[in-house]
């Protein structure tokens, strides 16, 4: 296990003046979100003379900034880019048919701390996927880990051999950052959120046994979405967030107070827009404890999804810093009574945050560029200001 500050790797790039340097960027098969994107900004605002090129997916162009090189997955050209690169950073595994050239570096940034299991260690996943990504992450050259806990979870499920680095999530420095505050009152406003509003942020993960007709992923979201409207809507507004597998399923929603943004192109603008997150089993728990705002668990199917379908690498009914919540009138109540809910989970939130949020400072990003993308002696020192929030790094260790 590796921890930023520790020896760098021997295939660090020096990026400074380097115009050769070919780095392509991978989320979520063609998104420009996460952390890809945080790495991205940063070594774009640093100044380095670097070629940078994104897998673009159609329906997502119109989130990626004006002049960047883009290529859609799957096509000639994108197999061209990824066997042309320097670097490769994705949080997510990149498709199959190209070869790595010899002396790239494919950095696997992950997309979360897992509570639910993955890969090789589900109770339950069909074969096709899995062979895909192994195929994948032979590629892998390091990982990064966003927290100690999560580090031996993603390496064993992955049965990934070489070094993991502990460095936090880059994709979480937006929730720290000293402009959140603006960042949050923009974000409502392109929402539509009226002021004094509470935003609820619904957030909840896929199930590998919900499939339509076709055998394709499907939902059920378990929520009644009219009866929080009837019970909440007068001063809340429910913000839906579909799983990305599933985004674009949702169809059109037509209920006052609730606004799907499954496709809002990165969801830590939802987190700092949002006042309270209702989720379930997924990741996004542990990146919404960095902003110390209230969380809700609606876990309807808890003993089936825990025993049954993927089993977890924690106990979420220890370790939960909100309430567990088996019908939709009880995540009604919970939201309805914040206060007392933050009154009663304070210990459990902060031994939480301790546990999964230690790294989460605000300067992810920079740690990553230190291990991977230093700047040349002759560039003079970085002002690294602009990419980090004012935490300190103690808490690393």
């Amino acid at each position: 296990m590796h921890r930023s500050g520790d020896e760098r790797p021997e295939e660090e790039l020096t990026t400074r003046g380097s115009s050769n340097v070919e780095i392509v960027y991978n989320s979520y098969g063609g998104r420009f979100s996460d952390s890809p994107r945080a790495v991205y900004e940063a070594l774009v605002a640093r100044g380095d003379d670097v070629r940078h090129t994104w897998l673009c997916a159609p329906e997502h162009a119109a989130a990626f900034p004006p002049g960047v090189r883009t290529v859609t997955p799957g096509t000639p050209e994108s197999r061209a880019a990824l066997e042309a690169a320097d670097v490769l950073v994705a949080n997510y595994g990149t498709e199959r048919g190209w070869r790595k050239k010899p002396g790239a570096v494919y950095l696997q940034v992950w997309h979360g701390t897992p509570l639910k299991r993955i890969h090789n260690d589900a109770l339950t996943m069909p074969d096709g996927p899995l062979s895909d990504d192994d195929h994948d992450v032979r590629s892998w050259d390091h990982m990064i880990s966003p927290n100690s806990a999560a580090t031996e979870p993603l390496r064993n499920a992955f049965r990934f051999t070489g070094p993991v680095h502990e460095t936090g999530y880059p994709r979480n420095d937006a929730l720290n950052a000293p402009d959140r505050e603006e960042r949050r009152a923009k974000v409502r406003q392109e929402l539509g959120i009226p002021e004094g509003k509470r935003a609820v942020l619904y957030a909840p993960t896929w199930r590998d046994d919900v499939v339509d007709e076709q055998g394709r992923r499907d939902f059920d979201l378990h929520l009644d979405l009219g009866r929080f409207s009837e019970r909440l809507g007068g001063d809340h507004v429910l913000l839906l967030r579909l799983h990305y597998f599933l985004s674009g399923r949702l169809g059109e929603v037509r209920v006052p107070g609730v606004l799907d943004v499954s496709s809002y192109p990165d969801i830590a603008d939802l987190y700092l827009a949002a006042d309270v997150l209702v989720t379930d089993y997924s990741s996004a728990m542990f990146d919404f404890a960095v902003t110390a705002k209230p969380i809700v668990y609606f876990t309807y199917d808890l003993a089936h999804y825990r025993d049954e379908l993927r089993g977890f690498y924690f106990d979420l009914e220890e370790i939960a810093p909100g309430p567990l919540c088996s019908t939709g009138e009880e995540v009604y109540d919970a939201l309805a009574d914040l206060d007392a809910v933050s009154r009663r989970y304070a210990q459990r939130y902060a031994r939480f945050r301790e546990m999964f949020c230690h790294l989460e400072d605000g300067c992810s990003t920079q740690r990553v560029l230190e291990l991977f993308f230093p700047q040349s002696p002759a560039s003079g020192p970085e002002d690294v200001s602009s990419l980090c929030g004012t935490a300190s790094w103690a808490a690393a260790g």
